[in-house]
């Protein structure tokens, strides 16, 4: 039952993941079609219609259909379901590629910049033919209208790497519109207005992918979670029935999924399976209650050890049964079981004997003389009911 169920989830996983690349795939094939159809367009005209700054946008365009491919490959290698080889998934395939177009919206802003800083330092003007105009005007609305589009779709699946290619098709939309207003201006007579227009539109580029990039950056070195999330974590886990206290919490993002490492303290003096148990309402509460966590660590302590380990010192049970135990037992065979509790730097051994057993004051002394240079080892005596 146990499989069933684990294997119906990872069917649901692959599914979703099979979806999310499908998705990513459709939009990211439209955008690369437009900038081929685009591209081609702008050249044509640009050479015909005697506009330079129409050529490089048509140049510009193809540049774009590099960064589609990226963007597919990252998308379907990201959105792989996890394997032996990454127990964790492979969406930091994706973190990786939106790095990397931001790197190229960041150069492409610098781009755009400097060569209309250019334009203003030399001093270059071509005039061009007014029929240059409905081209930048059309290259102007289509690169909007997939900006919205592909931005929904990447919001839709939550994939930053399509919000930031969603960004990129806005900037050439505004690329587009440089030459718009550059071609107005230059038929006009202001012919330093489309360099400053340029230069604005380069720095808004830039800006977009400082953003989206220094995102990436953080999640690639393992960031935690924003702090408002941190503390939401931890009220959840505070309402698990059993749970005393938690230290040692961590988290971490991998595209938009939470993986979560945390201690949660627990009585001292309950069973290990008790202990699991808790814990596993700890992760299932987590799961069902705070979205994008993926994975959630829980790991059962009887005491605050997040400083030191003070009973690591201690000797451990098989030297103990094997140096104590055993002896007794070889007087007192009526010793059936025990039990050992390490906590602040001493240990607590819970010795069970049968219910006949009544030579408890003789049982006792025994004790006393094996453990009398082991102050830091308690015996309690208890009879099986």
């Amino acid at each position: 039952m146990l499989y069933l169920t684990y294997y119906k989830f990872r069917l649901w996983l692959i599914m979703q993941n099979h979806e999310r690349y499908s998705e990513a795939k459709k939009i990211t094939l439209i955008g690369a079609i437009i900038n081929a159809i685009l591209g081609t367009i702008k050249v044509i005209s640009g050479y015909f219609f005697h506009s330079n700054a129409l050529v490089a946008d048509g140049f510009h365009s193809f540049s774009d259909l590099i960064t589609d491919i990226m963007v597919l490959l990252a998308s379907k290698y990201g959105s792989n379901a996890a394997d032996d080889s990454h127990p964790y998934g492979h969406q930091r395939i994706e973190t990786a590629g939106t790095l990397l177009l931001s790197l190229i919206l960041i150069l492409a802003g610098f781009g755009i910049g400097l060569d209309a800083l250019e334009e203003i330092i030399y001093n270059k003007n071509d005039l061009p033919n007014y029929l240059a105009l409905p081209i930048a005007i059309i290259s102007i609305f289509i690169n909007e209208a997939l900006f919205h589009y592909t931005r929904r779709i990447g919001k839709k699946i939550d994939s930053d790497l399509i919000i930031a290619n969603a960004w990129h098709r806005r900037s050439d939309a505004a690329s587009s519109i440089v030459v718009l207003i550059g071609l107005i201006g230059s038929l006009a007579g202001f012919k330093y207005l489309d360099a400053i227009a340029a230069i604005l539109v380069g720095f808004m580029i830039i800006k977009m992918g400082i953003t989206y990039g220094w995102n990436s950056v953080k999640e690639l070195i393992d960031t935690a979670v924003e702090p408002q999330l941190t503390e939401n974590i931890k009220k959840v886990i505070m309402k698990v029935d059993g749970v005393d206290k938690i230290h040692q919490l961590r988290s971490r993002m991998m595209g938009r999924d939470v993986f979560i490492d945390v201690h949660i303290l627990v009585s001292p003096y309950i069973s290990v399976s008790e202990g699991h148990y808790i814990a596993q309402h700890v992760h299932q509460t987590l799961m069902n209650k705070i979205d994008n966590v993926k994975d959630v660590t829980v790991h059962v302590d009887p005491e605050d050890d997040e400083v030191c380990c003070p009973s690591l010192h201690l000797p451990n049970r098989k030297a103990i049964e094997k140096n104590f135990i055993k002896l007794i037992q070889k007087s007192y065979p009526e010793v059936e079981s025990w039990n050992f509790h390490y906590l602040d730097g001493k240990l607590t051994i819970d010795i069970y004997c049968q219910d006949e057993f009544n030579n408890w004051v003789k049982l006792r002394n025994l004790i006393k003389k094996e453990l009398a240079l082991k102050p830091e080892i308690t015996v309690k005596l208890y009879q099986r009911h």
